[in-house]
């Protein structure tokens, strides 16, 4: 049960990354490209994605603060977006090390780890919060005459308390790996791109201005 509950959310999400993050930021795919930013967007990502001997992803833009991400449930059925904030704050060469950052996630698998890791730890948080409730509850049911089910307050007050600790436990294990994942890929982009002066230089751009731009369930995959 703990293992069905764990992966079905993590497995559900990745499958559905890509429409939730088009829905969630208003992300528009470029199938035709309506002016020489979207077409150098196109030739850039195309440019990396052989580079990284990648399929090439949808490639989207969007309206809001300086960000990118990368998602989709495989290297040959991913996304990478960029917001018109990002673009308008950074010159090409910084842009298109934003770019490889992104397309180094998908070579990396990154998607699929972190739902294989988020997928792990939710399988112990339920688990753990359930044996420590039926622990709590044959406590408290001690000295009853009659047998205990094992469902009582004891156990689902234990239960839901347990979840929410074992769970921001959790969340600081799959923050981890996240920024592990984010080394990675920076490394990625400094060898995408040949050299990592221009990563080096967007990474110091994005210091400098306010990235909050990404609603909250997309706020991981965000640069």
């Amino acid at each position: 049960f703990a293992a069905v509950m764990g992966f079905g959310g993590s497995f559900i999400s990745l499958f559905m990354s890509k429409t939730i993050a088009k829905w969630s930021t208003g992300a528009q795919v470029i199938d035709q490209p309506q002016n020489s930013t979207e077409q150098w967007l196109l030739n850039t990502v195309a440019k990396l994605a052989q580079r990284a001997n990648l399929p090439m992803p949808e490639v989207a833009i969007y309206e809001g603060e300086p960000n990118a991400f990368a998602t989709g449930p495989s290297k040959s059925n991913s996304l990478v977006a960029v917001s018109t904030g990002l673009i308008h704050s950074m010159n090409e060469q910084e842009v298109e090390a934003v770019l490889a950052h992104e397309m180094a996630h998908i070579a990396n698998g990154d998607m699929v780890t972190l739902t294989m890791i988020q997928g792990v730890v939710n399988t112990f948080v339920f688990f753990l919060a359930r044996v420590v409730g039926y622990v709590v509850d044959g406590m408290l049911n001690r000295g009853d005459d009659e047998e205990s089910s094992g469902i009582g307050i004891g156990y689902m007050v234990t239960v839901f308390v347990c979840e929410i600790l074992f769970g921001f436990l959790a969340s600081l294990v799959v923050m981890y790996f996240s920024r592990q994942r984010e080394f990675r890929a920076d490394s990625g982009a400094a060898y995408l791109m040949g050299s990592p002066q221009p990563m080096i230089a967007a990474l110091r751009r994005l210091g400098g201005i306010d990235t909050a731009g990404l609603p909250q369930n997309m706020a991981s995959s965000g640069i």
